[in-house]
């Protein structure tokens, strides 16, 4: 029976998929599509290079491939959207990525978004994202915040320097609402916003919330 929505953490960091899963407790309903976060054991410890994100793809791939017969659908919960171009040549299989659809999410918001990278590194990346969907003049700017996935743990360090991305973002580049280029950071959400007075999104609750409306009305 596919009941389950699958929320796919590609790396291998269990503190990364428990914040993902807090993400998600919004969105789940009694009678509504059970909710999976899981961890990605053979996964890289974070997805911060080209590399990482094509050896995630795989292990992704192989994910869906295994549970394909349970899955409502799934979320590749990755800003890189790892192998999200290969679950959709899984016949009848519904997929998402958080980067498209965060930002999808964040058009219906603002003219212009920025994004609150975690490496600078990763930017490069993301923009070749924003030319495939063909957005690029929607999008304000990125700015990173310094921090690898596994400093992301320091929750005061980590929010002071996404607030102060948040406000250049503004600022300097003109975003009149943001976007949260990682997963399972939605406890930054709420004071992010109330710090730079913009909406922001958390894409993999972007994400999700979209999979869970076509999941019922059965897109």
């Amino acid at each position: 029976m596919r009941d389950t929505l699958y929320v796919i953490n590609p790396n291998s960091s269990q503190a990364v998929t428990a914040g993902i899963d807090a993400a998600m407790e919004p969105l789940r309903r009694a009678g509504g599509p059970r909710i999976e976060c899981v961890t990605l054991a053979d996964g890289p410890p974070g997805v911060q290079t080209q590399q990482d994100v094509d050896r995630a793809a795989l292990s992704v791939l192989r994910f869906a491939q295994e549970h394909q017969d349970k899955a409502a659908g799934f979320v590749t919960a990755c800003f890189s959207d790892p192998g999200l171009h290969m679950l959709r040549e899984l016949p009848g299989v519904l997929s998402l990525g958080i980067s498209e659809c965060g930002a999808l999410t964040a058009m219906t918001l603002g003219q212009r978004f920025g994004v609150v990278a975690i490496l600078q590194g990763s930017i490069g990346r993301h923009w070749r994202t924003w030319g495939a969907m063909g957005i690029t003049q929607r999008v304000a700017g990125e700015v990173a915040i310094g921090r690898g996935v596994t400093e992301l743990t320091d929750r005061e360090a980590t929010l002071s320097a996404m607030i102060a991305a948040g406000k250049r973002l503004r600022d300097e580049h003109g975003a009149n609402v943001l976007v949260m280029g990682c997963a399972g950071m939605a406890a930054y959400r709420a004071p992010l916003q109330d710090a730079t007075g913009l909406p922001v999104v958390e894409p993999t609750q972007a994400a999700a919330s979209m999979a869970l409306g076509r999941i019922q009305l059965d897109w």
